[in-house]
């Protein structure tokens, strides 16, 4: 299945790299603008084949790495982020750094406004998983802030979906950090 549609994908690529020659030379002999836009036309066609493989081969390929009975994912979401400004994650999976990232000012709106990022998505057994994640930033009155969390993962036969909350507590005037495993 792969084979046929990378087969598809590259008969579509040189059939585009060929229309785009004969576009360019048709442009240079002064052909009349019906066929350029005839062309075009069939050039943007073919464009949209072509991002439609692409999808179709990128979502097989996930199928194919990380198969719904052994896939765990997890994200990360913000809520406010007054109280502490994040500056990066670490995800440990048993012991194993599995997870790093750093976060630009633009992520970070991004977070705040409601977005959701895909942290990590790899494969486990069923059976229990320690799940850690290791925050930096800069928390109340502008300290350098490092907070941890810990879960247990109950992994079944069905994929597993982590979330990552840091949320504003603003009883205590600190940032919370909850881990809520999705079903």
């Amino acid at each position: 299945m792969i084979k046929k549609i990378l087969l598809n994908l590259i008969v579509s690529v040189s059939i585009f790299t060929s229309v785009c020659v004969a576009a360019e030379e048709n442009k240079n002999a002064g052909a009349p603008s019906d066929e350029l836009r005839s062309l075009d036309s069939r050039i943007q066609s073919l464009k949209k084949e072509v991002l439609d493989l692409n999808r179709d081969l990128f979502m097989l390929e996930e199928e194919l790495l990380f198969p719904s009975n052994t896939q765990v994912s997890v994200f990360l979401s913000m809520d406010i982020g007054t109280l502490f400004q994040l500056d990066s994650v670490q995800i440990r999976l048993n012991d194993k750094i599995v997870a790093n990232h750093l976060y630009t000012k633009r992520e970070i709106e991004a977070l705040k406004r409601g977005g959701v990022q895909r942290i990590y998505t790899g494969n486990l057994p069923s059976g229990k998983h320690e799940i850690v994640a290791y925050y930096t930033g800069i928390g109340p009155n502008n300290r350098t802030y490092k907070q941890g969390s810990t879960t247990i993962l109950e992994k079944s036969s069905a994929a597993q979906f982590v979330e990552l909350k840091i949320s504003d507590n603003t009883v205590k005037q600190q940032p919370d950090f909850e881990v809520k495993i999705w079903e």
